[in-house]
């Protein structure tokens, strides 16, 4: 049995990793500093277990990341915890350098430290996982029909996206001079269950349960390609478990869809799931507003490379994935006033 350091282990995609984990015979360490994205609230599938350890701190703090490598002989770190929102790293972008860039640092010189006390058959084993996003690699044309890859330009617009570039180049930096085995992985939009509701999906979701309006940037016609959380985060498990040091792997849904679309679709399952009394739809409360700062046009992941490389298979196609979506954040509303 394997055991993993997960940092950001409360919060949303790190929540729904970590349980995946653990069903596949993993011992998961989850290491959160719980901010205000990251609540135990999250974690109730894992109370009991024995193979679960749930420590608050900060991956900035280089010391406990040690000992907890040490204490409990980690076999690899997946690194989740990010401050991830674009509006707030806009607002604050010297958060967003704490944690995503030396945050990372703190984490890899630890890692590294860890690693060269391992004896020789640990190394072969050990691996690093930075867990970063296709926002890294800026904008793509509306109609190129061109889609990201791990050969893609980094151009990040955001001090977000800045900032996890920065982290990846920092975990490439480590294997190529320390040979720290470290793999960097890149996803499109999450979408799936316990996402904090500043994110679309679920703003849109709660905006329409409490008959607020839908606000939606600019024309609505940026695009993004949508992966169910849990696809990402099977995908994750097999870069660890099959990945190659210093190589990089991207997941997406191939699921594109414009973001007005996409709350229109939102609340056509909303009317078929929870009609509103009068028979109207929720599409009534869609508002066009300024647009974001820097805002990219449109996202698109080519993951063939994990397809042939590590056997990544998508299990959820987006229709069904969002339908169930919805219907978690029906069935979870004690949920979501606890995390707000």
């Amino acid at each position: 049995m394997k055991t993993i350091l997960v940092t950001g282990g409360a919060g949303f995609i790190g929540s729904n990793f970590a349980e995946i984990a653990l069903q596949k015979n993993y011992k998961v360490i989850v290491l959160d500093s719980f901010t205000y994205a990251g609540h135990e609230a999250s974690l109730e599938f894992a109370k009991g277990s024995p193979d679960f350890t749930l420590v608050k701190g900060d991956i900035c703090d280089g010391a406990l990341v040690l000992d907890l490598l040490q204490k409990h002989k980690v076999d690899g770190v997946i690194n989740f915890a990010a401050e991830s929102h674009v509006d707030n790293s806009i607002n604050s972008p010297g958060v967003f350098i704490k944690t995503n860039v030396d945050g990372v640092y703190t984490m890899l010189e630890a890692s590294r430290r860890y690693f060269n006390e391992l004896p020789e058959n640990k190394k072969q084993a050990f691996r690093f996982v930075q867990v970063s996003t296709d926002e890294v690699y800026g904008s793509l044309e509306l109609d190129d029909g061109l889609k990201f890859s791990e050969e893609t330009q980094y151009k990040p617009s955001s001090p977000y996206s800045a900032s996890k570039a920065a982290g990846d180049h920092l975990a490439h930096a480590w294997f190529k001079t320390y040979g720290l085995p470290t793999i960097v992985t890149n996803c499109s939009n999450n979408y799936g269950p316990r996402q904090f509701p500043e994110k679309l999906i679920p703003r849109m979701i709660l905006c329409a349960l409490n008959g607020e309006k839908l606000p939606v940037y600019g024309d609505g016609k940026n695009v993004r390609d949508w992966i169910h959380v849990h696809d990402h985060s099977n995908g994750v498990l097999l870069a660890f478990e099959r990945g190659n040091p210093g190589e990089t792997y991207c997941f997406g849904g191939n699921a594109e869809v414009a973001n007005i679309n996409l709350v229109n679709q939102l609340c056509s399952t909303l009317d078929a799931l929870n009609p509103l009394p009068d028979g109207s739809s929720y599409n009534k409360n869609i508002t066009f507003v300024t647009d974001r700062a820097g805002h990219d046009r449109r996202y698109a992941i080519d993951d063939s490379k994990a397809s042939k490389q590590l056997g990544f298979r998508r299990a959820y196609d987006f229709t069904s994935g969002l339908r169930a979506t919805v219907t978690w954040y029906l069935e979870n509303q004690a949920w979501c006033e606890e995390v707000r």
